[in-house]
């Protein structure tokens, strides 16, 4: 699944689509309602994919959660409600991680992991990770093939400007005639008034 393009906005319930980036903002539309309004760099704002879940070895990317979550689920929304009490909240959790770090994951981060994945079911987002990976890999090979043909072709153009013959200019410029100079005796040129 690609969470690439989902934010998370500080300060705002729910899950959010980027619809399109500018310079300095992003134009994002709620999951939910379908508004939309500008998302600023000063919006505290992050996406799905960069978000992961600690665990008591090593941190685990939210998307693996929400897909262990859609197997645990059988692909149906989950069987707990969000705003359930936290001793509840964190036994649901642990059935889908085990070992999440119980210090560091608070029963308002469990809320959200929950609430996001019944708003991306019901959206289609989730898929299995591995199909996705074939799909990069499908994706990386023939971007691959599309940069070495792209190579060949500037490296083809390169030889083809070296290969043309450079064409002689022709001296425009007219050499003065050279007139002989005599050594010896100048001839005084006698000149008649008129």
């Amino acid at each position: 699944m690609d969470l690439s393009d989902i934010l998370t906005i500080s300060g705002k319930s729910g899950l959010y689509k980027i619809i399109s980036k500018t310079q300095n903002s992003m134009i994002a539309e709620s999951l939910e309602d379908g508004k939309r309004f500008p998302v600023f760099a000063t919006n505290r704002s992050s996406t799905l994919e960069d978000i992961t879940i600690f665990t008591e070895k090593e941190d685990i990317p939210l998307k693996d959660v929400l897909w262990k979550m859609h197997e645990t689920e059988e692909g149906k929304k989950s069987s707990i409600d969000h705003k359930a009490d936290d001793k509840s909240l964190k036994d649901y959790f642990e059935k889908i991680v085990p070992d999440f770090d119980k210090e560091r994951v608070y029963p308002s981060d469990i809320k959200k992991v929950i609430r996001w994945y019944n708003i991306l079911l019901q959206h289609n987002i989730i898929t299995k990770p591995e199909e996705e990976k074939k799909d990069k890999k499908k994706e990386d090979a023939e971007q691959d093939i599309k940069d070495q043909k792209t190579r060949q072709d500037k490296t083809a153009k390169t030889k083809a400007k070296k290969t043309e013959k450079i064409k002689p200019v022709k001296d425009t410029t007219k050499q003065a005639e050279s007139i002989p100079v005599q050594k010896g005796k100048s001839k005084n040129i006698k000149t008649k008034k008129v």
